[in-house]
């Protein structure tokens, strides 16, 4: 069968129709992209953005990029790439229950650590050092750099050409990241990007907590010690009766996303009994933001800050971060010392950017494995 743009074009709008909400943001309503293309044959233009972020090298390498733990403490504990992969989930249920645009906010999903370099926030800082003079180095601004720049997987136009809503949500973290969401003074992102933020949020609090306690950084007895934990833990111990710390591990994650997710739809719910936006730009205009909600929010905070000091800042992580750190600043300077040592790709493009951004830019790109080997190979 022989399919042309028109009738897919009508195909999706009729379906968003039916399902999406109004405040909602549809596909009919996109600003396009930077170089026009037509109109794929069967899908929407957010679920080609989707597709083009899921195909493109730098996701693949987020499999090989530490989220908090590194691989040499084991292989149950998460990566950028799993992160990203349980942040779409979660974004997706919430988008589904509240009926907005799922393909839009799988896309965000999907780009929204791209650009962490190698090391996690370790090598982030340590870049961001190195750059200071050249304006730092941020990973949500990398993640731009990478799929409007880097990334050469089509002949027509560098890049991925993305859709502008997606580039927009992207833009939007790099002024202000997840957490300071509410802080916003500008013109706040749609709400698709915010689920995005939030399930981000809701994410790295659950799964950290279960590979904290998986590689025995901290204790089920200790973290009893939080207020929230305390809570979920006895609500699922009089429910199901004693569980084995595996199973109760298992348990408390499961409940940490609920609790959170639950938050965020009721609150979002709430706004909606008295407020009725008519599109998504009403919608990103009022003054609701995403986020979980009332008492729980103190008590996700006071976990955050358990975590931040018992598990992100324990000396074994420490001491693999600083020494992860050093390396990555020896390979910057060497590099930006002797240029010609860079791959051909990235010697033409110190020739438009600067040699210090070039070289960011390509350690960025690199997994933790890959950076350790060249660094063995080059500058030990």
């Amino acid at each position: 069968m022989h399919y042309n743009g028109s009738i897919a074009s009508d195909t999706i709008a009729a379906r968003e129709e039916g399902m999406l909400a109004a405040y909602a943001f549809f596909s009919r309503e996109t600003c396009g992209r930077r170089w026009p293309e037509e109109e794929h044959a069967y899908r929407g233009p957010f679920q080609r953005d989707r597709d083009r972020v899921l195909h493109c090298a730098a996701f693949r390498r987020l499999s090989g990029k530490m989220q908090v733990f590194t691989g040499e403490m084991g292989d149950y504990h998460r990566t950028r790439l799993t992160h990203t992969i349980e942040v779409a989930s979660i974004a997706r249920t919430m988008g589904r229950a509240l009926r907005l645009n799922e393909d839009l906010i799988e896309s965000l999903a999907y780009l929204h650590d791209l650009g962490h370099p190698p090391f996690g926030h370790a090598g982030e800082d340590a870049l961001n050092e190195c750059l200071g003079e050249e304006g730092g180095f941020s990973h949500n601004r990398f993640a731009l750099t990478l799929v409007e720049e880097l990334e050469q997987r089509y002949p027509s136009f560098p890049g991925l050409n993305l859709s502008y809503e997606v580039l927009e949500g992207q833009r939007s973290r790099v002024k202000h990241p997840a957490r300071q969401l509410t802080l916003l003074t500008v013109t706040p992102p749609l709400w698709e990007t915010q689920v995005v933020d939030a399930a981000d949020s809701i994410t790295y609090d659950a799964h950290d907590t279960d590979d904290a306690l998986k590689l025995g950084l901290v204790t089920m007895d200790e973290l009893r010690e939080i207020p929230l934990i305390r809570e979920l833990t006895g609500a699922l111990e009089d429910r199901f009766g004693p569980l084995e710390v595996k199973r109760l591990r298992k348990a408390l994650v499961h409940e940490l996303i609920n609790r959170q997710v639950t938050s965020v739809l009721e609150a979002v719910e709430q706004f909606l009994a008295t407020h009725s936006p008519a599109n998504a730009e009403e919608a990103r205009r009022s003054e609701f933001r995403f986020a979980v909600d009332g008492d729980l929010a103190r008590r996700k905070r006071e976990l955050e800050s358990f975590l931040y000091e018992r598990v992100y800042r324990h000396p074994e992580l420490i001491a693999v971060r600083r020494e992860a750190q050093g390396r990555l600043q020896t390979m910057f300077h060497r590099l930006v010392d002797n240029p010609k040592r860079l791959p051909p790709k990235f010697q033409i493009r110190a020739e438009r950017v600067g040699v210090p951004r070039a070289v960011g830019d390509y350690l960025a790109g690199m997994t933790d494995r890959y950076c350790d080997e060249q660094f063995r190979r080059d500058f030990a």
